[in-house]
C-alpha cells in the first residue's frame, strides 16, 4: 500500500485536494493521475472534492499548477485554484515571496498574497475568438441550447459561456448540462447563469465543465464581468461578483487585465492510502 501527502482546501467552497509535486515527484512518479484525481475527488469513498491540484517545478515560472478535474479531465486553469496554490506553496516553506509567477495551460498566472487567506490574481486578458467555440461561433452570442437562453462566449483561458437572466426560477442546472455537452464547444465548456443586482454588483450560478453545479468559479467570474460590461450591464472596475460560496472582487482594468480578489481557505491535511 502506498500513502501521500495532502491537503484539502477551498476558495469559496469551490474544494480541491492540494499535493506537493516538487518534493514528493517519486511518489507520483508512473501514477495514473487521471484515476488518482477521480479516487480523491469521489465524495463516497475518497476525500471528496472538485478536482485536484499538483504543485510542479518549473524552469521559466516560479511553478507550475496542474489540475485534473473530479471527472479525470483536464482543466487548463482555475481561478479558485490558483488562490488556494498560492497559500499552499507559501505555508509548505517552498516559497516566502508574496507574489508569485505561476504557469499553466492558459499561460503564465501571477499572484499575489494580500494576507494570510486574501489573494490577487492577474488572470490576464480575456480572449472573445476561442478556438474553444466553433469558429462559425467565435466572437458572437448565440442560441445554444433549447431553453431559449441567448449566451456570449468569453476565454479566460478556459471556454465561458454566459447568459443573464432575471430570476433562477428555472432548471438552470439541466440548462447548464446541455450547454457545456452541446456541439459548439469541442472540449466542452464552463457555464454561467449571471444576474445583475446593479452596475457593480452580480449574482452567479455557475455549472463547471467536468464537475457540474460548483460553488464558485473564479475564471467564471471574470468571464461574466466580460460579457456584462460588454453588454453595457456593469461597470469595469470594482465588480462584486455573488456565488453561492462568497463573494469575489474583480476589475477590468485599462490595460485589458482582469484582476480578481478573494480568499484561499485550509480544510484539513493528512495522507491518503491507494
Amino acid at each position: 500500500m502506498k500513502e501521500i501527502a495532502f491537503r484539502k482546501m477551498h476558495g469559496l467552497g469551490n474544494c480541491f485536494i492540494l499535493i506537493d509535486g516538487t518534493r514528493r515527484a517519486a511518489q507520483l512518479l508512473g501514477l495514473d493521475l487521471t484515476a488518482l484525481a477521480r479516487n480523491l475527488c469521489d465524495r463516497n469513498f475518497g476525500i471528496g472534492a472538485d478536482g485536484l491540484i499538483l504543485a510542479k517545478p518549473c524552469e521559466h515560472a516560479d511553478f507550475e499548477m496542474q489540475i485534473i478535474n473530479e471527472d479525470g479531465s483536464i482543466a487548463q486553469m482555475c481561478g479558485n485554484g490558483v488562490r488556494c496554490f498560492t497559500r499552499f506553496v507559501r505555508e509548505l516553506g517552498l516559497t516566502e515571496r508574496a507574489e508569485l509567477s505561476i504557469q499553466t495551460l492558459a499561460g503564465l498566472i501571477r499572484t499575489r498574497a494580500l494576507g494570510p487567506d486574501m489573494i490577487e490574481v492577474d488572470m490576464g486578458e480575456p480572449q472573445l475568438d476561442s478556438p474553444d467555440v466553433l469558429p462559425h461561433w467565435r466572437g458572437a452570442t448565440a442560441k445554444v441550447d433549447a431553453s431559449g437562453l441567448t449566451f456570449s462566449f468569453v476565454s479566460m483561458g478556459n471556454p465561458h459561456a454566459i447568459t443573464f437572466v432575471e430570476n433562477f426560477d428555472f432548471d438552470w442546472r439541466a440548462c447548464g448540462r446541455a450547454v457545456e455537452n452541446s456541439d459548439r464547444f469541442p472540449n466542452k465548456t464552463n457555464v454561467e447563469f449571471a444576474r445583475v443586482i446593479s452596475t457593480s454588483e452580480v449574482q452567479v450560478k455557475v455549472w463547471e465543465r467536468g464537475c457540474g453545479e460548483t460553488m464558485a468559479c473564479g475564471t467564471g467570474a471574470c468571464a461574466v464581468t466580460v460579457a456584462g460590461v460588454l453588454e453595457g450591464l456593469i461597470d469595469r472596475r470594482e465588480v462584486k461578483v455573488v456565488l453561492p460560496g462568497g463573494a469575489l472582487q474583480v476589475e477590468w482594468g485599462a490595460d485589458n487585465h482582469l484582476m480578481m480578489t478573494g480568499p484561499a481557505v485550509n480544510i484539513c491535511e493528512g495522507r491518503y492510502w491507494f
